[in-house]
Formats: structure tokens, sequence, C-alpha cells
């Protein structure tokens, strides 16, 4: 990440911990994850410990997307971590891919290992596996089963969420009869990853087709959905992979087939991860920390008592009956009572950890029947009344949701652009953000785009706001429209 981006506010607005977004957006992504305790560093390298607001947030994800997937008939299971160094040799393509990144177990109790383990980057092989064994008719078809799992890439970079050595995701694997039935669980897929980011965390995505430089090891097409953050950058939110019978055929995944012919399977992938959570940071965060949307916010809403402690007693009855109310509603609140802590340090605690809505209590609003709410996306500050706080708060959440994707899409509009040509991708050194341009289909102009202006294709979107005609690096007539940006 870059310094001095002038995509966000300069001036501090919180606490003085936190770097401003527009100081070093790098400094301020890791001020507020570990000041608002998501995550903290282990001692391996590149490897963090989540702590509970973290995996809380990662929990909520996990619950968001795991209903989708069983309402698309997948199922879950868990495979080995471990996978035997032949079977990442039975597709040549995807081992290539993953090669530099494998961690390897050579020894185990005492002794060296007859085959080295790799510790799983993916699973496609293992599952492969697997398949061939389960496989054996077009009755045993379509499997559809999802894993919840962690996973090992020894990357040279790292970033908290974003890029670990260790990291935690989902990844779904299909085997289908035919390529048809295939495509349309990939697209699915797609989709569904599209819908749990744009609905449950507030971001919006570009649906789109990656370049043949830029899809998965062995895959024969790939998709993604993109993302921008508050400094212009990409990151690729979640992919879905046709994977052909490239997999089958290594593997041999075979099935006799209604004209009691063998043929080979067709296989998907598809996989979202922790990432997630960076994008959540890195959208919706401003220079007070956190601002997490109510439907994966860990806490939606904080209830803090105010006024003179001589007065307490008539504020407590009144507000542990809202609390409770609240809770059986199935808002997530919680509490902050202590009187060791000033009411101010509350506040500015409780905006730094983004918790979305907080409501204040006092000896004057308990006479005037009300509760002081306010909202952490914009600040607003109004009463609500006692007697109907419940669906007052709960209406409050959902405003506050639909708002924060509003804000979010229209800060990626202001900061979508056009490129025809390379000194207009150039630009992305002093104005961040998403460029749409032209590709001729050269591989070698896509290398030239990435090694002169530090920018990769991110995805060929579906529904482009506009048809480049021109690749931006050669001139020549554009066979497709692409989003480049930088990225982590």
């Amino acid at each position: 990440m870059a310094r001095g981006m002038a995509l966000a506010d300069e001036k501090p607005q919180g606490p003085q911990e936190i770097t401003p977004q527009g100081v070093d957006f790098s400094r301020w992504y890791i001020d507020t994850i570990k000041k608002a305790e998501l995550m903290d560093y282990a001692p391996v390298r590149g490897c963090i410990v989540f702590k509970p607001d973290g995996y809380e947030l990662w929990e909520a994800c996990q619950r968001g997307l795991d209903v989708r997937f069983k309402a698309t008939g997948h199922r879950n299971a868990y495979f080995p971590t471990l996978i035997p160094e032949s079977f990442f040799q039975k597709e040549k393509e995807h081992v290539e891919g993953f090669n530099p990144e494998l961690p390897w177990v050579t020894e185990a109790g005492g002794e060296k290992l007859e085959e080295r383990l790799g510790l799983r980057p993916t699973s496609e092989t293992m599952i492969g596996h697997m398949y061939a064994q389960w496989i054996k008719s077009y009755r045993d078809l379509p499997v559809l089963i999802n894993q919840w799992a962690n996973m090992f890439r020894w990357e040279k970079r790292t970033l908290p969420f974003l890029r670990t050595t260790e990291f935690l995701w989902q990844e779904g694997h299909t085997a289908h009869a035919t390529e048809a039935e295939a495509r349309e669980e990939t697209m699915r897929m797609l989709g569904v990853y599209a819908d749990f980011v744009e609905h449950d965390l507030a971001i919006p995505v570009w649906q789109g087709q990656k370049t043949p430089s830029e899809r998965f090891a062995g895959a024969v097409d790939t998709y993604s959905i993109e993302a921008m953050m508050k400094d212009g950058k990409a990151v690729q939110a979640g992919t879905s992979h046709y994977l052909g019978t490239n997999f089958a055929q290594g593997f041999g995944i075979q099935f006799l087939d209604r004209d009691n012919t063998l043929k080979h399977v067709h296989t998907t992938s598809w996989g979202a991860s922790t990432r997630l959570l960076g994008c959540v940071v890195m959208v919706h965060g401003d220079d007070r920390g956190l601002a997490l949307p109510p439907k994966v916010a860990p806490r939606q809403v904080v209830m803090i008592p105010v006024g003179p402690p001589r007065l307490r007693e008539k504020v407590m009855g009144p507000f542990d009956a809202l609390y409770a109310r609240l809770r059986d509603a199935g808002v997530r609140v919680f509490t902050d009572t202590r009187q060791e802590q000033s009411v101010g340090w509350k506040f500015n605690e409780y905006e730094m950890r983004g918790i979305p809505l907080r409501l204040e209590l006092g000896p004057r609003d308990v006479d005037a029947g009300t509760a002081l709410a306010v909202r952490r996306d914009t600040g607003e500050k109004a009463p609500i009344s006692l007697d109907g706080a419940v669906e007052h708060v709960q209406g409050l959440l959902g405003e506050i949701q639909a708002n924060m994707y509003a804000k979010a899409l229209a800060f990626r509009t202001e900061h979508e652009f056009r490129a025809e040509t390379l000194g207009d991708l150039a630009a992305l050194e002093e104005r961040r953000g998403f460029y749409l341009g032209g590709w001729c289909g050269d591989d070698a102009c896509e290398r030239r785009i990435r090694e002169e202006t530090g920018a990769t294709a991110r995805n060929i979107p579906f529904t482009p706001p506009d048809r480049m005609k021109a690749c931006v690096a050669c001139g020549r007539p554009a066979t497709a429209t692409v989003w480049y940006a930088r990225t982590y």
C-alpha cells in the first residue's frame, strides 16, 4: 500500500492511535485491525491469531454463505490437510501453479517419510482422488460438496486477512455429468458470492471472467467478483472455476452414463476466504476505525447508561428491560455499565470498534420515555420511543445496512475511470481506482500493461459500463473490455 493517497479525508477524526487514511492507508489498516482487536501476530512467519471479535466476524460470514450453499443443494464435508506429493503430479498445470507456495512435511515420528506430504494450498487433488472412489454411475451425480477448512500458502509478502501463510476459507467442489451442468453450477456459485458480498457485507462488486493468465491453475475458465477498497486498490473477493475434465482425467473420475458408455465427469471448484474480513475493514472503515455492516457485525447495538451516579438506579430498571427486549427479539445487543470508564471513552471506543448503533439512556430519557440512538455510519443522533424501541432499532439497522452499501457504491463509481492508452493507465500512480480499458487478447499486451503501470487485469465484466474499442497497450481492436487496477 502506498503513502499519501488522496482518496480519504486527511483530518484525524478518531483516536490518535489510529493513523489517518489519507496519511498512510497501510498504517491505518494495521492500526485499525489491531486496536479493534480483530487479530494479533503469531510467532510463526506470516500467520495471525484471530481474536474473538475477528473470529466472530468470520463466523458471521460463514453463516451467511453456508445458508446460501445449503439452499442450492450443497452439503458440508471435510478432507485431510496433508496431501501426498504424487497427487499433485496428476494435474501438471495445477502443481506448477502452486509449487512455489507449497510447504512440505518430510519427517514424522522421528523418521523421514517415503513420500512428501504437502500442506494443502487447495483441495482439488485430494477431493479428486476421493471422487474417483465414490462416483461410478450417472446415478451418483451430481456431487455437491463444500468444505470449511484452513489452507497454507508460503507467501513472500503477507498482510493480515488478505494474504497470510495460513488462512481460513471455504472451497466447494462439485462433479457433474455434462459440461452444461458444470458451467451452470460455476455461474450459480459466482452469483451466490456476489449476493452475499453485496447484501450482507454491503460491498458492491464487479462480476466477470478472468483473463487466461489470471486463471486458476488447472481450470478451463475462472470467474471472479472484484471489490474496490478505499485506497482504490482491488481485492478478489471470491472465485468460481469451471475445471472441465482436467482433474477427472488426472484422477480417473469416470461414470457409466445412461447410454452405457464410460465418461469423465465435469468438475467445478469455488472459494472465498478470510480475505473478506479485510474487504469489510477497507471498504467501510474511516479515520475513527471500523464500521461494520449490521448483518455481519458480531455486536449490532451497544447500550450505555449515562447521567450522574446518584440517579443510576432510576435508569437501570428501564435500561435492563430494554436490553432484554432487544435480545429476545434477536438483536445482537450488549451493554457497557462499567463505572471506571468515562462515557466519552466508551463512545470513542465503540465507534472505533465499528458497532453499528449506540443507545444511550439517562434520567432525562427515562422521564421522556425515550432513548438516544446514535448511528455509526452517519453520526446522526435521534431519540426513539422506549415503547417502540425494538421495531425502531431493527429499522435503523436496516437503514444503516442500505446506507453503507450506497456509500460504498458511490465511492466506487467516483473512482472508476476510462483508459484509452497506457498513458491513461499510468495515472493510477496519482488517481487510484479501477480503469476500464480494451484488450486485444494478446498475453504480451497484458504483461506490458502490468510491467509499465503496475495494474493487473481484474476481470472481464459481464456488464461493463462501456465497451472499449481499442487495446490500451497496442491500439489494435479490442476483443474484450477489462477492469484494470492495482492489488495487494
